[in-house]
């Protein structure tokens, strides 16, 4: 392994000092009480008696976890998107994972954890032969994949895509005692997440409505709202927002991102991942391709509005990023704005406020602009045509195959080891600049978390460079690695670094976590979130070997590979009374379930 370079240290020596790789901060005390006030002087001039003092506070009860992986599937596939999302049933201890490719659903016994390390496969659920069988679908081709999964009392929803995905997709409701099939639903367009509200009375489901090749066929976002007592489905659209609709003017233009071709704003909003409020009356949507989240109101099944998340500098100190895959370890200040465009969300209560937290993951609209031929068309949409292609990832490197020039800001920083490959969209950037001249480039994703406030949509903490900053201490120039393929430290430092996807909030023992999962890195990190305005860093856990390749031969030797999705368990829920995390680890093709162990720093 390579030392690390001179540039790292220089930037990041200070920050890496205050780093604690696998141990949590204490606890901070509490405050003491404050001394009550002098009572008014009475009419007759005496003083009147003063105030009782009050109470000290109490000590905070500092602690730390370690997460240790005690169980794992054999692989269901390497490469083949065979463990995206989990659910966990409490009752029958069973662990449910997407097998998205082969649209099935395959079920767990997590009973025997602590005696057995291999997950015992209970059934594969083969979710388009429900379809068919139960005349919901007219045959086995017009069913896609499978795309997430929810458990809720003695109920298990799953959603599944149609072929092709442009069209209705549905939502199967199975018992969760007997796997029987018990219902399904048409919904909206590639049903892309789904999740029960807290009282389990009503299902939500983001349909992402994402075009097809080519942009000939580009639905409408939405969510359905089903109510569970009799599947009966409303759906949440985005039409009032579309130009010369009445709430268009409540759009926040400049802070989020629209560049759908010849879409209405109601077809390029792309509704991605759902959190419901603890109360059950507001839901939070994150729509990735647009760098928003819309807020929902559940009470009377509107949308309430559309929050703009705005971009991360990349050019402050603390928000420094490597963006180069051919420099080793070079984490610095760029003039380069990250669009958050966060996947999974998920929200908490802190001092009767509601909170968002987002893993900012990033995403483009390049696999469906490949197939948009007409030059025309393509730069009427705001992109650039090259090679027969519509295109929006751009290297700066490659500045002259578009229009755009670059401005005294990124002057001489379009070589290998500046700015030169970092891939950020043409759209983005030339429209927030105001024109073709470019002094700040518009990349995808943030490489970092973040948390909002819910109401005002101001960010209250973002992680910085800390992803890059922990794993590049840890490996060194064999960070930024991809999730498959060859061994090639650096590789992903000029697209979205180590992408953080999957996100999972959980509480223990007075204290809140995040759980955030690096995709393309692997591992996770682990934060304490019990105050949003100053979260904690708690570990870094990663069952990969950095030093051997990503391959289906590393993953018959114990490795996970690409988590994608993530699910917390309370230890009042779990199979030996300690709280645990669940993990679908999409390449690898394994789930993964991880022991929270929990040590008190003091009392």
């Amino acid at each position: 392994m390579h030392f690390l370079k001179k540039s790292l240290i220089t930037a990041i020596t200070a920050l890496a000092l205050t780093a604690c790789m696998d141990d949590g901060d204490p606890g901070i005390a509490g405050k003491d009480g404050i001394n009550g006030t002098n009572g008014a002087n009475g009419s007759n001039g005496t003083n009147g008696s003063n105030g009782a003092n009050g109470l000290d506070g109490k000590n905070g009860a500092g602690q730390t976890l370690a997460l240790n992986r005690i169980a794992r599937s054999a692989s269901q596939g390497f490469n083949v998107s065979a463990a995206e999302i989990v659910a966990y049933d409490k009752t029958g201890k069973l662990i449910f994972t997407v097998n998205a490719l082969s649209g099935a659903v395959d079920v767990f016994d997590s009973k025997d954890i602590h005696t057995n390390a291999t997950l015992p496969l209970k059934q594969s659920l083969d979710l388009k032969q429900l379809l068919v069988d139960n005349g919901k679908a007219a045959g086995l081709a017009a069913v896609g994949g499978a795309n997430s999964i929810a458990v809720s009392g003695n109920l298990v929803a799953v959603a599944v895509e149609a072929n092709p995905k442009t069209d209705t997709g549905w939502v199967i409701f199975l018992n969760a005692t007997t796997l029987a099939y018990v219902n399904a639903v048409s919904v909206g367009a590639l049903p892309d997440m789904l999740t029960f509200t807290p009282d389990g009375g009503k299902l939500l489901v983001a349909n992402e409505g994402e075009p097809n090749v080519g942009y000939t066929i580009d639905p409408e976002g939405s969510v359905s709202v089903i109510n569970v007592s009799n599947f009966a489905v409303s759906t949440l659209g985005f039409t009032d927002f579309n130009v010369g609709g009445p709430r268009n003017s409540q759009l926040p233009l400049g802070r989020m991102v629209l560049s759908g071709v010849n879409a209405s704003v109601a077809q390029d909003l792309e509704p991605e991942y759902l959190s419901v409020r603890a109360d059950g009356k507001r839901a939070y949507v994150s729509l990735q391709e647009n760098n928003a989240l819309a807020v929902l109101n559940l009470e009377d099944n509107t949308v309430q509005k559309i929050i703009g998340l705005g971009f991360k500098d990349h050019n402050l100190p603390g928000n420094e990023l490597d963006a180069s895959q051919q420099d080793g370890v070079n984490l610095r200040t760029w003039p380069v704005l990250g669009m958050y465009m966060p996947d999974t969300i998920s929200s908490l209560d802190y001092n009767g406020r509601n909170y968002v937290v987002t893993a900012n993951e990033g995403d483009s609209r390049e696999d469906w602009l490949n197939g948009l031929n007409n030059a025309a068309v393509c730069a009427a949409a705001g992109y650039y045509h090259k090679s027969s292609k519509c295109r929006d990832e751009l290297a700066l490197k490659d500045i002259a195959d578009s229009d755009l020039v670059m401005g005294p800001m990124l002057a001489g920083l379009n070589t290998d080891s500046t700015l030169g490959r970092l891939k950020f969209s043409y759209q983005a950037t030339k429209a927030f600049n105001g024109g073709v001249t470019v002094n700040k480039l518009y990349a995808y994703g943030s490489r970092s978390f973040a948390i909002w406030d819910a109401e005002t949509g101001e960010q209250v903490f973002d992680s910085g460079n800390s992803f890059e900053r922990i794993t590049a201490l840890r490996y060194g120039a064999l960070f930024n690695q991809d999730h498959n393929g060859s061994l090639t430290g650096d590789k992903r430092s000029n697209s979205k670094g180590p992408e953080p996807e999957a996100l999972a909030i959980g509480k223990i023992q007075g204290h809140t976590y995040a759980f955030i999962g690096l995709e393309r890195m692997g591992g996770v990190m682990v934060y304490d979130i019990s105050n949003p305005f100053a979260p904690a860093f708690v570990q870094y856990v990663n069952p990969r070997d950095v030093t051997v390749s990503p391959d289906a031969a590393a993953v018959a030797a114990g490795m996970d590979l690409g988590p994608e999705g993530m699910r917390f368990v309370a230890a009042a829920d779990a199979p030996g009374g300690k709280p645990l995390l669940i993990v679908g680890n999409e390449v690898s093709g394994t789930t993964s379930v991880f022991e929270i162990a929990v040590t008190l720093l003091q009392e």
